[in-house]
């Protein structure tokens, strides 16, 4: 009789990433740190404030419900990646080897961003600690659930403003990334979310257009809403990991070429909130895209997916906005432009994709986007990008002209981040505009 064995269990030391913004948020992620770590004797937690960052200072805390240390530590760069690399991944592969850790709790700082923390955890190698082979954290951890907390009143003003992190006081000045971005960015990444503050009395509307906007947003993604963060207690949080779906992303970083709607969103309107998908099997025609992208600043809370730019043939062009603030960048290559070396070393789960819709004449190029809206007209962007669309005398040049197709303006040939402004710092070359989800171009 052939015996089937199971397989063998991950012995890697979970982790639980802990995010929110300043204010109520960052109250509730110390909350749910303290509560987890007072609960079991196992759990530690570990966060580095990054209040002093631009002095080069981060004050790092590690404890648990037995102890605490405290440790100030001088980085000579002074930025989120050196601490990421020199003190946070090498510390979770120290914590990992200890018998008397079961569990650890990073509590991010609000300039942290989950997403890149968990690409680290993964990617990022760790050498030179006596007695480790030199490897990613991912090797001794593993991410078990991503939670973030978020202020029920403030949050979609948040998503949708156009404040700089620096100009909120929470980034250096060097530090272009919007509150937006990193509000968005937190609650697309999470495994399950905590709301906080009351309903005020005549507000129920707003927080009901903020349950629409989660629903849409992270449809996976179990919601604790909470009047008061200091009523969070162990039992409760333990029973939101708990609710959390066993295919829930975990810290999984997908790229631009995984399926743009995850889960099962609702595609109705509710609160005047909605989910609209635009797809195109004909490329945009640069220029006039550039002037159609304003529609994606207003009422819109973001927006993301690949783009064809007839400029721009063989590359895959990647869009994402948050707010007030929309970036364009490379997602590397269209299958169709792969010579037959690099469609082997190709992902099997897209070469699977792009047969199903794969066109004689251009392969599969294509356009697909994915926006949700909360307080403008879906008609009104819909018009917009199809008005962005090539017409059909154009289409015949990138067929048979490509050579002067390639004269046309293009605002994205080398770099875009949107408002386009000449004020100093207020564009980015693409370079410096890296995404997971897309490689900077």
């Amino acid at each position: 009789m052939l015996s089937v064995l199971p397989p063998e269990a991950d012995r890697r030391t979970p982790v639980v990433v802990l995010a929110g913004f300043a204010g109520l948020a960052a109250v509730g992620v110390g909350q749910v740190a303290d509560a987890l770590c007072q609960d079991a004797a196992g759990t530690v937690v570990v966060h580095h404030d990054l209040d002093q960052l631009r002095e080069g200072i981060v004050h790092r805390t590690v404890r648990s419900a037995t102890y605490e240390t405290s440790d100030v530590l001088e980085l000579a760069h002074g930025c989120v990646s050196c601490t990421l690399r020199m003190d946070l991944l090498p510390l979770l592969r120290t914590l990992a080897a200890r018998d008397s850790v079961d569990r650890i709790v990073l509590a991010l700082d609000p300039a942290f961003e989950a997403e890149a923390v968990c690409q680290a955890i993964d990617t990022v190698v760790v050498a030179g600690i006596l007695g480790r082979v030199d490897a990613p954290a991912g090797r001794d951890v593993r991410v078990d659930a991503v939670l973030t907390c978020l202020d029920a009143d403030r949050w979609l003003a948040d998503a949708t403003g156009e404040e700089t992190m620096a100009e909120r006081g929470l980034a250096r000045a060097d530090d272009e990334r919007t509150v937006a971005q990193v509000a968005v960015g937190q609650v697309e990444f999470a495994d399950g979310v905590i709301a906080l503050g009351p309903v005020e009395p005549g507000a129920e509307a707003d927080r009901g257009r903020l349950g629409a906007v989660l629903a849409r947003l992270v449809p996976d993604a179990p919601v604790l809403w909470a009047d008061d963060p200091y009523a969070l207690t162990a039992f409760r949080v333990e029973a939101l990991l708990a609710r959390i779906p066993t295919h829930s992303r975990r810290g999984r970083v997908f790229d631009a070429h995984a399926p743009l709607l995850r889960g099962q969103p609702p595609l109705t309107s509710d609160y005047g909130v909605t989910l609209l998908e635009f797809a195109a099997s004909r490329p945009f025609h640069p220029a006039r895209l550039h002037e159609a992208l304003d529609v994606l600043f207003d009422g819109v809370v973001t927006a993301r997916g690949r783009m064809w730019l007839a400029t721009q043939p063989d590359d895959v062009a990647w869009l994402e906005s948050a707010g007030g603030g929309l970036r364009v960048g490379s997602a590397g290559r269209w299958l169709a432009a792969m010579s037959e070396a690099e469609l082997a070393q190709a992902d099997p789960d897209r070469r699977a994709m792009a047969a199903l819709r794969w066109d004689d004449q251009f392969g599969d190029r294509d356009i697909s986007l994915v926006i949700l809206v909360h307080d403008a007209d879906p008609t009104e962007i819909r018009t917009a990008l199809h008005w962005a669309l090539v017409e059909d005398d154009e289409l015949r040049l990138v067929e048979r002209a490509p050579e002067r197709v390639a004269q046309w303006e293009d605002p994205f040939g080398a770099w875009h981040a949107d408002p386009c402004t000449d004020t100093d710092g207020a564009m980015l070359p693409i370079e410096d505009v890296k995404s997971p989800r897309g490689e900077a171009k």
